[in-house]
């Protein structure tokens, strides 16, 4: 039993150890290889970067201002008012065509020729030349009432990077007749009663059109006139202006203005003739002050009138209650006005010669309001005290024929002035405008009425593109009678006078358009100077070519 079991076992080992052998002795017949497949790829690891992270900043807790002014969609148009001649035309209004040379040819009752014409010349960066030519002449039905206008002017303009230098000339001839004479009494020849007076005035100036980085704006310039009546009077001026600005950041500014005027005048062919100058210099420094809702000019003017030396205000300001609508306005301010021969017979082409030249000092203390109520309607109402010393009133020369006028100088005198006008425009297809102007003179020291000045003055204009070829117009001025000194000393007063002026303007095409113009539509014969009737009822019309 136990052989059996031994010999088992010798069994079993022998089948566990013969496929060994029998393994072995393949390897060493044939060589035997295996492939181990696998999804498995090293990969570098990416190195570790070092990120900052910044620290919070403070909160800034200031509140921010911004401030934006939206412009009002309105123009605003600024009135001045213009001297009236005999034959009370309306102001030349040209449709402008957008091309830069045109001729302006019309004629009208009176015998009244017209001829307007500009040209331009030059590209606009380097250079431009502007050259203008305008004439007129009217006849009325009363002998010697007639009177000839011509003006020759050219501007030229410079450019460089940072300056604009400008030239200009211009060269005038206004013929005006002395005809306010009693013509049942008297009988003048022609040249007995003309007043020649020639023009000539040369400009030239240097501005700056960057302001770089000391914040400096100068307008260095000079004007040299000579002015003349005919045999009669020679003047010629020279004014020198050298403005300086400099500006501190958005709100501060410094100004300084020096001006030197310097005037000779010389009668001939008069029976005494007198030679004498007129000097005035001034240096004016302001500083002005300005925000949104706030602007101040505080300054003094220096001023030496032949030899005499004065101080005058130069203080305003403005404040804006209602933003973008409501300001107030009011103001301290001095200025000296010139009475150069040329300057008076701007006023009254009928004035003689005159014997001295008195400048005209002018201090105003003045308050108002200015409002723009919706996007087309806007309003300005100004009121204020005016002191006047050595102002020239006009009055008749009463001692010969009354045909002239001469000068009486009033010492101290003073005035309520009350302005107001309003505007409602709407782009530029709709512009009507108004103004109305009183002065109240009290307190004469050396006449007994203001000779000749218009109490109150309205006036209107209205331009209204009713198509996009045609313009109309009109125009309206109206003024109260003043007082005049007849002979024997005694006052008088005349009567005030309403000139109403229509007008129309048709564009046939780019190039030609029509025009007619139709003055004093009611016939009035005023006189805005005593003894001196206007024309009347006037009627000029032409073309316009535009190349």
């Amino acid at each position: 039993m136990m052989q059996t079991k031994y010999k088992l076992l010798v069994f079993l080992i022998a089948n566990c150890l013969l496929p060994i052998v029998t393994f072995a002795q393949i390897d060493t017949a044939k060589k035997q290889t295996i492939d181990i497949t696998s999804s498995y790829k090293p990969v570098l690891r990416n190195a570790v970067k070092i990120n900052f992270s910044a620290s919070h900043l403070n909160a800034d807790t200031t509140k921010p201002e911004m401030n934006y002014t939206v412009p009002s969609q309105n123009l605003f148009y600024a009135y001045q008012p213009i001297s009236l001649r005999p034959l009370a035309l309306q102001q030349d209004t040209n449709l402008y065509l957008g091309i830069r040379n045109y001729i302006k040819l019309g004629y009208g009752n009176y015998s009244t020729p017209y001829v307007n014409a500009g040209f331009s010349f030059g590209d606009g960066k380097k250079m431009l030349v502007n050259l203008y030519a305008n004439y007129i002449s009217s006849k009325g039905k009363i002998a010697n009432q007639e009177y000839t206008q011509l003006q020759i002017k050219a501007n030229a303009i410079f450019f460089t990077p940072k300056n604009e230098v400008y030239v200009g000339a211009q060269l005038s001839q206004n013929n005006n007749y002395l005809y306010g004479y009693n013509h049942s009494l008297y009988t003048f020849k022609k040249d007995s009663v003309r007043q020649q007076f020639q023009d000539l005035v040369l400009t030239g100036g240097v501005r700056n059109t960057t302001s770089g980085e000391y914040g400096i704006s100068y307008n260095p310039n000079i004007t040299v006139i000579n002015f003349t009546n005919k045999n009669k009077v020679n003047e010629s001026t020279v004014i020198a202006n050298a403005p300086i600005t400099k500006t501190f950041g958005d709100a501060f500014m410094l100004k300084i203005d020096a001006k030197a005027d310097i005037t000779s005048y010389t009668t001939k062919n008069l029976a005494s003739n007198i030679k004498f100058s007129n000097n005035v210099f001034q240096i004016a420094p302001s500083i002005a002050i300005s925000s949104p809702r706030f602007s101040i000019n505080a300054g003094i003017v220096p001023t030496w009138n032949n030899g005499v030396f004065v101080w005058l205000p130069n203080v305003f300001a403005e404040a804006q209650v209602k933003e973008k609508t409501f300001l107030i306005q009011a103001g301290w301010i001095g200025r000296y006005t010139k009475n150069t021969y040329r300057n008076l017979t701007a006023l009254n082409p009928f004035l003689t010669t005159i014997p001295f030249q008195k400048n005209t000092k002018e201090i105003e203390y003045y308050g108002g309001i200015k409002a723009t109520v919706g996007k087309h309607f806007s309003f300005n109402l100004k009121g204020g005290i005016v002191s006047f010393n050595d102002m020239p009133l006009f009055i008749n020369d009463t001692a010969t024929d009354n045909k002239a006028f001469n000068i009486s100088n009033e010492k101290s005198v003073q005035s309520l002035r009350i302005h107001g006008d309003l505007s409602f425009i709407n782009q530029d297809k709709f512009t009507l405008t108004a103004g109305l102007t009183f002065n109240g003179y009290t307190l004469l020291q050396s006449n007994a009425k203001a000779w000749n000045t218009v109490p109150m003055e309205i006036t209107s204009s209205l331009r209204w593109w009713a198509f996009k070829q045609v313009l109309l117009k009109a125009d309206l001025y109206a003024f109260s009678g003043g007082n005049y000194l007849t002979k024997g000393n005694k006052a008088q007063s005349f009567s005030g006078g309403t000139d109403i002026s229509v007008g129309a303007e048709f564009k046939v095409n780019n190039r030609f358009s029509a025009w007619i113009d139709i003055n004093n539509i009611a016939n009035q014969k005023y006189q805005r100077w005593h003894a001196y009737e206007v024309y009347g009822l006037n009627l000029l019309g032409g073309i316009r070519v535009s190349f």
